[in-house]
């Protein structure tokens, strides 16, 4: 980069004003002449003294729309900006196939690159895709979201050409195996994978395995979503030697046989989810075998027990995140719970959802778990006063509690006023025996802990909100969904909304009364003025 001796003049707007439409960063909406009107009024600038690497510099710590708004002060700042770009994120409409020349002659740095149609228009295909491949041959990085007019044939071109790419993303997109398979037989250096409602695979038994290819050899992470067939990337996943993290989301298809030979052939496991799918605990039992498993997700597997739990606890004994969502099937409680406190000692986050652990397994997890430092309880209806006391009592590492829908009451929060001496915040929601003023008491013992409560409040008598209004005003989505995972850290407090609405019904009808009483109160002074004018 240097500097260009048209430095100082103004740009023209058009090219940017071409471009702009399909940029999904803001500053460049509606481009104007401020280059020339800057360039007019300044004196001296500045900026001339600075070579264009600082110039940058200074453009990569700025937000994505203020890089698009220095970009339209003068020539120089738009070429240095352009040059400097190395992400990218692009509105792929259909109309974006004619401005992409334009775009990656300015943006000729590009390395990361996201194309996102929404799903009511037509998106880009396989000439827009190949012209980029050619375009960005050093592209690292390529997300789709919603390209469902791109086929095989434009993938497997695409892929011969970007065999540098690291990390690919997908989301309802429309090519297949074939599409997919060339990625990852090209792409030998990727690292990240992740597949979201694919729809080119739909028939299971004519469905061609996807993998392994060169791409085996450098996976580290594979996430599969929402896919009709996901066991067709068996032969992916049991061949990604190094594979360190397995997500498996709402995937159809009994996944015990896959993880038993999933574990047999990857030693490298790190980290797994496994979201609504139909796994059992012969599934579990065969994770086991991963020693060095620290990260474990279990939401909505109805099938797995106690003794699939016991199983993964007493072989993954660096175990160190535990997320139980368990679907108030009681299938998994004490038992589970104390083996995980018996073997796995350096447990730092535990959430349950939907189970009931007791007494008996909170306090073996306290008294053996020195580490806990993060623990959300959520659905449980076994969890009261003394088990909170317990808590207090015993988990000294512990600084994040969060507890949701539980039969705990005042006298709880007074138990946690005198313990946990780390505790940084406490979250409470939906606990209809915690009120204000016990949280407030909270606060008030222990100055620097933050207590987030959403109190239950009874229903006011003359508040036009019926119960079932009032829980979806509420407006937090429940704990179990998603990934299963609580916002322990959350700081916000969306149940105000309920007790708001239920005061403002409450007003409404106070105002509504007063400004009647004063229309009868003036009605009745005028008739006592034309009385005594009569």
């Amino acid at each position: 980069m240097g500097q260009t001796a048209s430095a100082a003049r103004p740009r023209s707007s058009k090219s940017t004003a071409a471009i702009s439409p399909f940029l999904a960063e803001p500053g460049l909406e509606n481009p104007d002449d401020s280059g020339a009107e800057l360039d007019n009024s300044a004196e001296i600038d500045y900026s001339l003294s600075l070579p264009d690497e600082c110039l940058a510099c200074i453009f990569q710590s700025l937000s994505a729309g203020d890089r698009n708004r220095a970009s339209v002060v003068c020539r120089r700042w738009l070429a240095v900006e352009g040059q400097s770009r190395h992400r990218l994120s692009l509105k792929a409409a259909a109309e974006l196939s004619a401005a992409i020349p334009r775009l990656l002659a300015r943006f000729d740095s590009v390395t990361k690159l996201a194309l996102k149609c929404d799903r009511r228009s037509v998106s880009i295909g396989d000439d827009a895709l190949i012209l980029i491949s050619q375009r960005c041959r050093n592209l690292t990085r390529l997300k789709l979201r919603a390209c469902r007019e791109l086929t095989d044939e434009g993938m497997s071109v695409f892929a011969a050409n970007c065999r540098n790419l690291q990390k690919f993303s997908c989301g309802s997109s429309s090519f297949g195996a074939k599409g997919m398979n060339a990625l990852i037989d090209n792409c030998g250096l990727l690292e990240e994978l992740s597949v979201k409602r694919l729809r080119g695979i739909t028939d299971a038994t004519a469905a061609e395995a996807i993998g392994p290819g060169k791409a085996a050899d450098s996976l580290k992470i594979i996430c599969l979503k929402d896919l009709y067939n996901g066991q067709c990337f068996g032969p992916l996943i049991i061949g990604a030697k190094n594979l360190r993290s397995l997500k498996l989301f709402r995937c159809s298809g009994d996944w015990d046989k896959l993880l038993e030979l999933i574990a047999d052939r990857v030693d490298s496991l790190i980290e797994v989810h496994l979201e609504r799918i139909q796994v059992s605990d012969l599934g579990l039992s065969a994770l086991s075998k991963c020693a060095n498993l620290e990260v474990l997700h279990l939401v909505k597997t109805p099938e797995c027990t106690n003794i699939g739990l016991m199983a993964v606890a007493e072989k993954c004994r660096l175990l160190r995140k535990l997320h139980i969502d368990g679907w108030k099937t009681n299938r998994i409680g004490d038992d589970g719970l104390i083996a995980v406190a018996t073997y796995c000692p350096n447990l730092q986050e535990l959430v349950l959802i939907g189970v009931n652990p007791t007494r008996l397994s909170l306090e073996k997890l306290a008294t053996n778990c020195q580490s806990l430092e993060r623990l959300a309880l959520c659905g449980s209806e076994t969890v009261g006063d003394t088990e909170i006391s317990c808590i207090a009592a015993k988990c000294f590492a512990l600084k994040k509690l969060c507890i949701k829908s539980c039969p705990m009451s005042d006298h709880g929060m007074e138990a946690l006023a005198g313990g946990c001496p780390n505790l940084v915040k406490v979250k409470v929601k939906k606990c209809r025996g915690v009120t204000t003023e016990g949280a407030d008491w909270l606060r008030a013992s222990r100055g620097s802990l933050s207590v987030n409560l959403d109190a239950v409040e009874p229903e006011l008598p003359d508040a036009s909100i019926s119960e079932q209004e009032a829980g979806d005003a509420d407006g937090d989505a429940p704990l179990g969904g998603g990934s299963g995972d609580p916002n322990i850290a959350s700081s916000s407090s969306n149940g105000r909304s309920t007790s708001f609405k239920m005061r403002l019904g409450s007003f409404s009808r106070r105002s509504l009364a007063m400004c009647s009483f004063k229309r009868w109160s003036s009605f009745g002074g005028r008739l006592r003025s034309n009385s005594g004018r009569s």
